[in-house]
């Protein structure tokens, strides 16, 4: 069996999980059918829509349930966009960090290109890190301008953990809605939605051990959104469509059980995570990590994500190579997977175009072992030889 070092791209789904959607598949009704069948569909709906939100600190009918989280941050972004633009031509102006995942980013490129949105990128630290007063700045330049302001919970790339409280509570002094792509975050980092204020935030099932398919975007009771499918006007009005109750079943109990282990998987993968980058280190490549690390910490940064920069290579020949040998693992956000072209979250970051193409991005998950990591150790320095010569690096 390979070394599986991607969990941030996709996870195993508990047993559990998959007992619990296997069982609903095997039963009839349409959740929103009014007779015995679909009443039961219903119920095990409503009754994962409970779960989920006692799970992240938010009301159950905040909860709409969607496809995943791309579909997640597209209904927050347009939906919001063109609520707020309408009640308001004034509010054309989206204000969104520079390393967002690409369901954001594009999103943001459609609306500018078909809605006359306008952009404002938020700058970034080298680490990663949105300073709310960067977010301040943005808001400041013309208050009665802004639609929305939109920074992730957690970086899928380099593991930062975003002050999005902070960003909420200065937002809202302008009366300017947020929302937050939690997608990495969930299952992995406390999530309080209701304490952070947040207007908006995108989940999804297959991170979490859950199944691929099914997500949620929290929306509070007061936010004013477009929906981007009209029919059954199921979910509130917002996303019509037939409930999967088996997904959705499957859903509530990766994340009711990743949430119930969360304290201690989290130091766990810490420890994992720490001895692999320590042990990338001490190889003596020059290797280092990418974004904020410090050993023992899984409040900045996400406790599996094990980013390395490793200069003089390609990443997609280190990937390849060590495909090759077992390890599994990716050069940043999988659905860029294969474009050759560095990371925009490196760039944003301050990296140049060389030593963002020479990253590797290892995530470990709830199967995550020390076999693991001492696997990928023992594979790298190879492969990081090999890499170089094909690079015409030393």
């Amino acid at each position: 069996m390979p070394a599986y070092l991607d969990h941030a791209a996709t996870t195993p789904m508990y047993q559990e999980a998959i007992e619990a959607m296997m069982t609903q598949l095997g039963t009839v009704g349409n959740a929103s059918s009014l007779h015995t069948s679909g009443r039961s569909a219903r119920r095990v709906v409503e009754e994962s829509r409970e779960t989920i939100a006692q799970a992240i600190a938010c009301r159950p009918s905040e909860i709409v349930f969607t496809s995943g989280g791309t579909e997640s941050d597209n209904l927050a972004l347009k939906g919001t966009f063109w609520s707020r633009r309408d009640a308001d031509p004034r509010r054309i102006r989206l204000l969104v960090s520079a390393i967002e995942h690409h369901a954001v980013l594009d999103c943001v490129d459609f609306l500018v290109a078909h809605d006359g949105a306008k952009v404002t990128w938020l700058d970034c630290d080298d680490a990663g890190f949105v300073a709310p007063a960067t977010v301040r700045a943005a808001i400041e330049q013309d208050p009665e301008s802004v639609a929305l302001v939109s920074v992730m919970w957690a970086n899928n790339e380099v593991g930062t953990v975003q002050d999005v409280a902070g960003i909420t509570a200065l937002a809202h002094k302008f009366g300017v809605p947020v929302h937050s792509d939690a997608v990495q975050a969930l299952g992995h980092l406390p999530l309080d939605i209701a304490a952070s204020d947040t207007d908006l935030v995108s989940v999804t099932a297959h991170k979490t051990g859950g199944p691929v398919g099914v997500g949620a975007l929290v929306v509070k009771r007061d936010a004013q959104l477009v929906p981007l499918t009209h029919g059954g006007g199921q979910e509130r009005q917002l996303r019509s469509g037939t409930l999967d109750a088996a997904a959705i079943r499957g859903f509530a109990v990766a994340v009711q059980t990743a949430v119930a282990e969360l304290d201690t998987e989290a130091a766990r993968l810490t420890g994992l995570r720490d001895d692999l980058i320590a042990g990338a280190m001490g190889l003596g490549f020059d290797i280092r990590p990418g974004g904020s690390w410090t050993p023992g910490d899984h409040e900045h940064r996400l406790p599996g994500n094990a980013h390395l920069l490793v200069p003089g290579c390609e990443g997609d020949s280190l990937l390849y190579l060590l495909d090759a040998a077992g390890i599994e693992c990716s050069t940043g956000s999988a659905c860029q997977a294969g474009v050759p072209q560095p990371s925009h979250v490196l760039l944003a970051m301050g990296l140049s175009e060389a030593q963002a193409r020479g990253a590797l991005r290892l995530t470990l998950g709830r199967t995550s072992t020390r076999d693991d990591v001492d696997a990928f150790l023992q594979a790298l320095p190879a492969a990081v030889e090999r890499a170089r010569r094909a690079s015409g690096g030393a």
